[in-house]
C-alpha cells in the first residue's frame, strides 16, 4: 500500500510540474503578451510565477522523496529497470535547471521588477521562459520513458 501511495502524490507532482509549465508557456504567458503592456505584463507573470514555485518546490521535494520510496520499496538501487534510472537522471536535471531559475534567473526578475527595469525584466522573463521549455521538453521524455518504456 506504501508503494500505491508513493506512486499517486510522485504522479500527482509530476503532473502539477509539467503541466503547470506546459499552461504558463502555452496559455498564460501568451494570453498576457495578447492583452498587457509590458509593466503589467512582468508584474503579473512574476507574481504568477512567484505562486506557480512554491507549488513546484514542494512538488520537486515530493517527486524525489517519493521516487526513492518506490525505489527502496522496490528492493533498493540495485538492478533497477534502464527507465528509472533514465526518469531519475533527467529529473536531476530538470531540478538543477529549476533550481538554476529559482535561486538565480526569478530572483533578477523580481528585483527587476521591483526597480521597475523593465528591458532587464524582460530578458530575465525571457531566460525563464527558454529555460522552461528545455524543462517542459524534458518532462515529456520522461512521461515518455515512464510510459513507452514499460514496453521494453
Amino acid at each position: 500500500m506504501s508503494y500505491v501511495i508513493a506512486l499517486f502524490i510522485h504522479l500527482l507532482c509530476a503532473a502539477f510540474w509539467v503541466g503547470g509549465m506546459a499552461t504558463m508557456h502555452f496559455a498564460v504567458r501568451p494570453s498576457a503578451v495578447a492583452t498587457l503592456e509590458p509593466p503589467l505584463r512582468l508584474r503579473m507573470l512574476a507574481a504568477t510565477l512567484r505562486r506557480f514555485f512554491v507549488g513546484v518546490d514542494a512538488s520537486v521535494t515530493l517527486l524525489f522523496a517519493s521516487g526513492v520510496g518506490m525505489i527502496m520499496a522496490a528492493g533498493g538501487f540495485r538492478g533497477l529497470h534502464w527507465r528509472i534510472e533514465a526518469m531519475m537522471s533527467i529529473a536531476i536535471v530538470m531540478a538543477a535547471i529549476y533550481v538554476y531559475i529559482r535561486a538565480s534567473v526569478f530572483r533578477a526578475l523580481r528585483r527587476a521588477v521591483e526597480e521597475s527595469a523593465w528591458p532587464v525584466a524582460a530578458a530575465r522573463l525571457d531566460t525563464v521562459r527558454k529555460l522552461v521549455t528545455l524543462n517542459l521538453v524534458l518532462g515529456v521524455v520522461v512521461f515518455a520513458v515512464a510510459t513507452i518504456g514499460r514496453a521494453g
